[in-house]
């Protein structure tokens, strides 16, 4: 028998291999071996089972198999398949993404020794090990105390082995000693189960009798899911999935930010109890073997995560939603395959003829446009469950703000200060979104003009007050301690500018003394346990103001928040990418979206110094038709998706000139176009400079007139870009392939 194996490498062959006689019962599609790969034993991943191999070359043996039973569906193999070919991407290194890393199938939890106490000792037999064994007696007596169960290994100060002290107080009839397995601790990444009494209104009933005939058909169906927010979007997936549950099928939830993740698993634990698994990258590589592994065996039939979760090695696959689909976490750009999970579930939901919801209060262009073109079946709610309200939104000119205070450089204006005010004196909570973090974002001499660049991108180093340094939010790069002054010039006039939430904070707890405040963002986020604390104490009124970046913009439900502030609704405004004005749209709506979401009247602050500015207006408004009617009609009019197909490639490396000739000389070598292809570009990539790499890139759009299904578009991908290394022979520089991509920064 002959194996074909696919590896972790660029190269998008697989290898033929014999089968020992030794293995030829054990081996599958999907389960992973190890085979000689050059000088190298390589694990890898087989693709294919033949009595014949059509290479004429000497063939090797396999080497050994790591699991016994496949660790890839049938079903996910076939995902895996159409990712390689859609993503132009090795089947070993979409095998290894889909994977978690050093995944081991026969992964056991440890076990640990516990002691617990008899109940009735004889008091003779407990005054002679007194006598005769005081160090056992001491031991005794602590167990004995503790009235339950002890693990052993905490005994550790009391004596040098208590393990063996305690096999001699069973023999002599003192104490219990028996052994329990350890399961990975997931329980600190979810909030304790939420229990609430539902009655759906007449929107969500209509939702779900919609979907009903979808989820009982067992076949392929998509919808996109439009509630506004506050409509009880998070009710219509429970009770799909309860309808899957009933049916014998599993369902996966997908999430944008690890802060989503501990409250909607909260509700579902409350409904589903112990079915339910998460899946982000806050897990241990323990937590994810063994959960990897009991969903394999089926104990987990509803996985809840982020973009990863997607191939979750469920079985019999019913449902996918995807919470929040227009948000760009949900893209993977680095490392190949350069996916988004909002694609992937569509075409695994295809695969596994399963119902797939793509669910927002602002849908991403895309759908919306799938929806008016009736790939997609819709469903809207238009209210606020329960009767909520929509918040009062105020917009507040800081211009003008600044003007007739006579104070200039506020980072809050006078009404959000005031409004902040009234929420405190009421007990009420507030939420302010300030989407930067750090303290300055910028440091720039007044002399000579120079800005404090990382020196392994060209982009500002942020000061972090809190710990004193410089850091470079893109690659890593730290500096400690505060510059006092200019490398260049010598000048100590240094301006530390710009608002991050940092600066924010101190603000806030100078203004506010009495305020008990909360700040998340990634370095307070961290730890996924100290995300969960802050998000918990929050929930239980145990802070006032909760100050963070987009990660608490929107999902959240707290019906005591009845404060929204947008501390500066421009940023990212001005961005040269043809979905910047989306982006901020969205954060604004969906951000004001957590104010007044129960029986208490919920208010929004948005500062901003553009207020005539379309998509600063269309926010305040919270009118998502008027803005997408625009925005669509701007994409239209420049042929951006969704009116066209594109492909980005992007090309880097240590030498900007290196770099820049690779692209004119790919892009003059291009001659294989066609009607309906336009070509931007080779340019420099907006971030010129990321890791010490110089970056130029080359855009490609095929009109969707002309190229109905994109067929065209990655025909022509496929033929120039595969096998780069022997076309271009890049030498140190790197060729990437981004299939729609969701930025051109």
């Amino acid at each position: 028998m002959f194996v074909e194996v696919a590896f972790p490498i660029s190269s998008f062959q697989t290898f033929s291999y014999k089968v020992p006689p030794k293995f030829l019962n054990d081996l599958h599609v999907g389960i992973r071996v190890t085979a000689p790969l050059g000088r190298r034993k390589v694990q890898g991943i087989i693709t294919n089972l033949s009595q014949k191999s059509a290479f004429k070359g000497q063939i090797k043996f396999i080497t050994g198999i790591i699991d016994r039973v496949p660790v890839i569906s049938p079903d996910l193999w076939a995902l895996i398949e159409w990712m390689s070919e859609y993503y132009v991407t090795p089947k070993g290194q979409v095998a290894k993404a889909v994977l978690p890393t050093n995944l081991s199938m026969r992964y056991s939890p440890p076990k640990h020794w516990y002691v617990q106490p008899i109940p009735v000792v004889d008091e003779k037999d407990l005054n002679r090990l007194k006598q005769r064994a005081p160090q056992q007696f001491k031991l005794q007596q602590i167990i004995w105390d503790s009235q339950c169960s002890v693990r052993v290994a905490s005994l550790n100060d009391q004596t040098s082995n208590p393990l063996n002290v305690c096999r001699s107080l069973k023999q002599k009839g003192f104490v219990d000693l028996f052994q329990e397995t350890s399961l990975p601790d997931v329980t600190g990444f979810t909030f304790a189960p939420i229990q609430k009494h539902v009655s759906f209104n007449a929107d969500q009933r209509s939702a779900i009798d919609k979907m009903i005939p979808s989820l009982d058909s067992g076949k392929y169906s998509p919808f996109l899911l439009h509630g506004v927010t506050g409509s009880g979007k998070t009710e219509i997936y429970i009770e799909a999935v309860r309808r899957c549950l009933d049916q014998d099928r599993s369902a996966i939830i997908l999430l944008p930010e690890i802060s989503l993740t501990p409250q909607i698993a909260g509700r579902f634990k409350a409904v589903f109890g112990d079915t339910v698994a998460l899946w982000h990258s806050k897990l241990t590589q323990a937590q994810r073997a063994w959960t990897w592994k009991e969903i394999c065996r089926g104990t987990f039939p509803v996985v809840i995560g982020a973009r990863s979760a997607v191939f979750a090695p469920v079985k019999k696959l019913g449902l996918i939603v995807i919470d929040e689909e227009q948000e760009s976490s949900f893209r993977q750009d680095a490392p190949a395959p350069r996916y988004h999970a909002r694609d992937v579930a569509l075409m695994r939901g295809t695969i596994e003829k399963s119902t797939v919801v793509l669910s927002s209060a602002t849908p991403s262009l895309e759908s919306y446009y799938n929806y008016l073109k009736g790939k997609l079946t819709y469903l809207y709610l238009p209210k606020r469950f329960g009767g909520a309200k929509y918040p009062h939104v105020h917009v507040v000119d800081m211009l003008a703000d600044q003007d007739e205070s006579g104070k200039y450089g506020l980072i809050l204006s006078g009404l959000l200060q005031d409004k902040i005010e009234e929420r405190l004196k009421k007990n009420e909570q507030v939420i302010l979104l300030q989407n930067r973090r750090g303290y300055s974002p910028v440091i720039r001499c007044f002399d000579c003009g120079e800005t404090v660049l990382c020196p392994y991108c060209r982009v500002s180093l942020t000061y972090h007050r809190q710990d004193s340094q410089l850091r470079c939010h893109f690659c890593g790069h730290v500096e400690t301690g505060k510059r006092e002054s200019c490398i260049r010039c010598g000048s100590g006039d240094l301006k530390y500018s710009g608002t991050g939430t940092q600066r924010v904070e101190l603000l806030l707890q100078e203004t506010f003394p009495n305020a008990r405040i909360g700040r998340l963002d990634m370095d307070t986020a961290k730890k996924g346990t100290r995300l969960i604390s802050i998000l918990e104490n929050f929930s239980a009124g145990k802070i006032d103001i909760l100050l963070g970046t987009q990660m608490i913009a929107k999902g959240l439900d707290f019906p005591n928040a009845t404060l929204v502030g947008i501390i500066n609704a421009d940023l990212g405004l001005h961005l040269p990418d043809f979905r910047t004005g989306e982006r901020i749209f969205q954060l604004i709506y969906q951000a004001s979206g957590r104010a007044g979401r129960k029986d208490k009247p919920g208010e929004v602050v948005i500062q901003t110094y553009m207020p005539d500015n379309p998509v600063i207006k269309s926010a305040a408004r919270l009118d998502m038709m008027k803005y997408y009617s625009i925005a669509l009609s701007e994409r239209e009019e420049l042929n951006y998706p969704p009116f066209s197909w594109m492909a980005k490639v992007e090309l880097s490396g240590p030498s900007a000139n290196s770099v820049e000739k690779l692209a004119d000389r790919i892009s003059k070598s291009l001659v294989k176009k066609y009607k309906g292809l336009q070509v931007l570009g080779p340019s420099p990539c907006y971030l010129e400079k990321l890791k010490n790499q110089y970056r130029f890139q080359i855009v490609f759009k095929s009109l969707k007139t002309s190229d109905i299904n994109g067929q065209n578009l990655h025909s022509f991908i496929q033929d120039n870009f595969i096998g780069t290394q022997t076309k271009f022979k890049p030498g140190k520089n790197k060729i990437s392939i981004h299939l729609n991509p969701q930025s051109l920064i």
